[in-house]
């Protein structure tokens, strides 16, 4: 095959790909290291990624949660 069938085939089934390689690679990291290691994983992932956006989004947001959590002034 070159490479303009393979590009058009991962185009159209992208999806398709991306969700069978995470499937993938979720149930070979349940079997190496079990379920709640990798459930652990996730969450980390997931809150990792959520405050990476909203630092992305607001570059002041650590010092705002900073400001809401402990009193202000504490952190500087």
């Amino acid at each position: 095959m070159d490479t303009e069938k393979i590009l058009a085939f991962y185009n159209e089934h992208r999806g398709a790909i991306i969700g069978a390689a995470a499937g993938l690679l979720l149930a070979i990291l349940i079997l190496l290291i079990g379920f709640f290691r990798v459930l652990f994983i996730a969450i980390l992932t997931g809150v990792g990624y959520y405050i990476g956006k909203k630092m992305h989004e607001d570059k002041d947001y650590i010092k705002n949660l900073l400001d809401r959590v402990l009193p202000p002034g504490t952190y500087r």
